[in-house]
């Protein structure tokens, strides 16, 4: 399987210079969306809408400026439109890596976006802190921020009808806090236990007032991830419950997570640390599942959950997953498959006639050229930088060296989130300005990190890659006679399959690889997946001198899906779960056959009916349809074309893919066990796609 992922990602390398500059975008520009919104970290969303306008937060951590809101008209294509703060503003050293203090996996994180009194408010959560609230009548800001402190976090916040202001929060024994209308603080005596500890309820908490009753929709990480629904005609309790959503992966399995070893003492940012990468198993579901976000009312009436989930070394993004009122109950998912949803669906039906005049967008630009006078929205610093040692210049990004032992402590370091499936990301860095000590190049920040970039020692540069995974360094020479200085630096990324490497170029046209084929993780120590880096520091302790860099660029070689349904080709359809493909039995099932089986039975014309939906056809002429309720042996066939079903096709990219019933709403699958033949009563996939749901197509 390895030999088949290195091979792949050489020939995606092979074609970087054919793709298209096209960004991730759900929106498929025909009425339809495909998960996930964005392909790269977007963690703890809330989503309220404003008028035809919604709005969504998420947590920043570390990072700065902090809180991203994001603005969107349709809930598919989003805009990043505003940070609620520059920086953190609490004197404290560990906001700005000073003496060896630091926040990784802390600062501000879990917002709650509302909208009250003709203003809006994000109310977070910073470590040591207590509770922030961001207030702005203008999204775009300024924003006025009060420090209301108290122990509330991971909090949700509703305005009731009465005036009053509740505040959601806690795990497990969940709690409710009447907060102070001038943002002040927390009422006191007000806090009060409305679930307790034993209800297997987590925390992540969003809470909404339906038709007189209380939402609560909340997500549980034991003994594997869940989103559940408590609802009450009191805000005091009491509450039931129930779980909406369970087992939605996607098709994903979880990463392998950073380990140090037991009774190591581990300080970030410090080499030599005997990292390890635990292996995942490919079956479990685990703690990756959607979960934890929130649910917003749509302009045309329809509901919708945006729930986050851990996509690999990526980090965790966000899912729109359409929702389904039942018994009073907003349960994830469609009539017929509830607790489960689509990857592919349909927008909302004002924002599918809306799309017929609109170009699919994504909600960041991550190209730089360093032209402006301000840096691109898509770009935070490691923490709190100094303002006095970094600049825009005749279209170049400078940043000073100052003392830092490591990556992870250099204050001048500037990044933003991966993209994925895969992109391949390009700097150009200029060395003259390098003085004895100097580091500077490109970097992922990560627990284990890892860099490429240029060492000045006396006035000798040399270029090395240093993967803090293994604490080990490769060093090439650099010419004498560089050209400008200038050293071309590179991080293909396959995030997918949780792997990177580096390369350079002293020219620009011809790339090198340096260092091996790094694996990837997302974890728990920094709370992010991977993001890239531009940084300067001194390892000698010296002031230094400073490094230059432009033109960066990302391009995503899987962006463009417009090609990825086989419209109109024969193609034969092969079972991820046991790698046969399907036949059309002549007594009138579908089945499967053996893997050398390249009879006309095995081929299938795929029919485009408008809007991701497709109609099978098999060589002799026969159409698939569905008859009952799909289970073995009622997925049969027709010749009469008008009684042909139609699938809304599920696209995982790589041709792997699944076909959903507009039915029944769940699956075409067949059990790689029982030996029955196919069924539609599938709810969904496995985390490693091999429960007989998944498709593999060859031309």
């Amino acid at each position: 399987m390895r030999r088949i992922v290195i091979i792949s990602f050489l020939i995606f390398i092979s074609h970087l210079s054919t793709v298209s500059a096209q960004s991730w975008t759900a929106d498929n520009g025909n009425g339809t969306f495909t998960n996930p919104l964005f392909y790269d970290e977007f963690s703890d969303p809330d989503v309220i809408r404003v008028g035809d306008d919604y709005y969504l937060a998420g947590t920043t951590m570390h990072t700065v400026p902090g809180l991203v809101i994001l603005h969107s008209k349709d809930l598919v294509n989003w805009e990043n439109i505003s940070y609620c703060f520059d920086r953190f503003d609490f004197p404290d050293d560990k906001f700005a890596l000073k003496n060896h203090q630091e926040i990784y996996g802390q600062g501000i994180w879990a917002p709650a976006i509302r909208y009250a009194n003709g203003q809006f408010y994000v109310f977070s959560n910073v470590n040591g802190k207590g509770l922030q609230c961001y207030t702005s009548k203008d999204i775009r800001g300024p924003w006025t921020h009060h420090n209301m402190q108290g122990n509330i976090y991971d909090l949700s916040v509703l305005f009731d009808d009465d005036g009053k202001i509740y505040a959601i929060h806690k795990y497990g024994e969940v709690h409710c806090t009447e907060l102070k209308p001038d943002m002040s603080g927390p009422v006191e005596g007000t806090d009060r236990v409305i679930i307790p500890e034993g209800n297997g309820i987590g925390e992540g908490h969003h809470i909404y007032k339906v038709n007189g009753m209380y939402y609560l929709i909340s997500t549980d990480y034991s003994p594997n991830g869940r989103t559940l629904c408590s609802r009450s005609k009191s805000i005091w309790g009491p509450y039931e419950t129930r779980v909406i959503t369970a087992d939605e992966t996607y098709g994903y399995h979880a990463v392998g997570r950073t380990t140090v070893p037991r009774g190591t003492k581990y300080r970030i940012g410090e080499d030599g640390t005997k990292f390890g990468i635990a292996p995942a198993s490919a079956d479990a579901t685990g703690c990756d599942n959607a979960h934890q976000g929130g649910i917003v009312q749509a302009s045309d009436g329809s509901w919708w959950a945006l729930l986050m989930q851990d996509f690999h070394s990526i980090g965790r993004t966000v899912c729109l997953m359409p929702i389904t009122w039942k018994d009073g109950w907003p349960m994830i998912g469609l009539e017929g498959n509830l607790g489960r949803a689509p990857r592919t669906w349909f927008k909302p039906m004002s924002a599918a006639l809306q799309s017929q005049h609109t170009v699919p967008y994504a909600p960041y630009n991550r190209n730089e050229d360093f032209n402006g006078k301000t840096l691109g929205r898509v770009w935070q610093w490691n923490h709190n930088p100094d303002d006095s040692k970094w600049s825009l210049k005749n279209g170049r990004l400078r940043l000073q060296s100052m003392p830092a032992e490591q990556l992870m402590w250099a204050r001048n370091t500037l990044t933003q989130r991966v993209i994925g499936p895969t992109s391949v990301t390009t700097v150009e860095l200029y060395t003259k300005g390098m003085k004895d000590g100097d580091v500077a190049g490109l970097g992922n920040i990560n627990v284990p990190c890892s860099w490429i970039g240029v060492v000045k020692d006396g006035k000798t540069l040399t270029l090395r890659c240093f993967e803090q995974l293994t604490n080990d360094t490769v060093i090439v020479s650099v010419p004498a006679d560089l050209p400008g200085g200038k050293i071309y630096l590179r991080c293909i990324g396959d995030y997918d399959n949780n792997q990177a490497q580096y390369a350079y170029s002293f020219d620009g046209d011809t790339y090198s690889m340096l260092g091996r084929m790094m694996p990837l993780t997302y974890q728990l120590i920094s709370f992010q997946g991977s993001r890239h880096a531009l940084f300067a520091f001194n390892h000698k302790g010296l002031k230094g001198g400073y490094a230059e860099f432009g033109n960066f660029t990302v391009v995503e070689p899987k962006a463009d899906r417009s090609k990825n349904i086989p419209y109109g080709k024969t193609i034969r359809i092969i079972n991820k779960a046991t790698n046969r493909p399907v036949i059309a039995l002549k007594h009138g099932l579908l089945h499967d056959t053996h893997a050398g089986d390249n009879s006309s039975l095995t081929r299938f014309k795929v029919t485009d009916c408008g809007q991701g939906r497709v109609a099978l056809q098999c060589a002799d002429g026969r159409y698939v349809k569905v008859y009952g309720d799909g289970l073995p042996g009622d997925v049969r066939f027709t010749t009469n074309p008008k009684e042909a079903e139609t699938f809304l096709w599920q696209d995982y990219l790589d041709h792997d893919f699944m076909l959903l019933s507009l039915k029944n709403h769940r699956y075409l699958g067949k059990s790689p066990t029982t030996g029955s033949p196919y069924s539609m009563n599938f709810a969904g996939p496995d985390p490693d796609r091999r429960n007989g749901a998944v498709f593999r197509w060859e031309e």
